[in-house]
């Protein structure tokens, strides 16, 4: 068995560079790689191009980036929640690419898959559509959408082993799942690194093979985006 474990998330982030594609897991603010967004914003990097569901907040995921400017091009479902991705977005300093949410998904899971390119319906007749090939399936129209090509894939599981076996958790599960084995190198920080054999076989997610590097992370915030409650009635 081939032992991927790195010491930490400074070493797991070794070989990003400059201008590089990265993806990056998590659903708004909920298992995304906290050790290594916080490794590469105390680095040097700039001019990359990020794949992830959302930009993070202003203080926290990859707004901790975006506030060094260390992204050229964002490409995302929802960005929302962040003000500094707006304030760049509107002034023209940052690239933008908003992609449909399952369409996001959908080409992680081809990058993951081997598959090269694939059709959807979603996004035809809309600005998304723009430039892009267009063809009727059973009288429907559908446009024809790219699988990403990304440097790195870094993902966030509740449980692993030395060996890459991961297992995530509830929501989690979202988009570190498709981006896993997505990249010419996956990176998985993981918040319980046990020995081979420790994992139920049944529960596995995602194989070893898919991983190349592995570590424990430490001192997770998991964050909330926007914490709502309901008043208590009266009884």
């Amino acid at each position: 068995m081939i032992d991927k474990r790195v010491k930490n998330a400074q070493e797991a982030i070794a070989g990003i560079e400059n201008g590089m594609t990265v993806m990056l897991g998590g659903f708004g603010l909920c298992g995304i790689p906290e050790n290594c967004i916080n490794e590469m914003a105390k680095s040097d990097l700039t001019d990359l191009t990020c794949i992830s569901n959302n930009a993070g907040v202003d203080d926290f995921g990859l707004g901790l980036l975006l506030q060094k400017r260390q992204i050229k091009k964002m490409i995302a479902s929802y960005v929302g929640e962040n003000a500094e991705f707006e304030r760049q977005m509107l002034s023209g300093e940052l690239d933008v690419e908003l992609t449909p949410q399952g369409t996001l998904a959908e080409k992680c899971r081809a990058a993951q898959h081997g598959i090269p390119a694939f059709y959807t319906p979603t996004g035809y007749g809309t600005e998304v559509a723009e430039g892009k090939v267009a063809r009727e399936f059973h009288g429907k129209m559908h446009i024809l959408e790219h699988a990403y090509e990304a440097d790195f894939s870094i993902v966030k599981a509740w449980k692993g082993d030395h060996t890459g076996n991961l297992i995530f958790k509830g929501t989690a599960r979202n988009f570190n799942l498709p981006m896993a084995g997505a990249a010419k190198i996956t990176i998985a920080e993981v918040e319980e690194l046990v020995e081979p054999g420790e994992l139920d076989p049944n529960e596995i997610h995602i194989p070893g093979i898919m991983v190349q590097r592995i570590f424990q992370g430490e001192k997770y915030e998991k964050r909330i985006e926007r914490v709502t409650t309901r008043k208590k009635e009266n009884t």
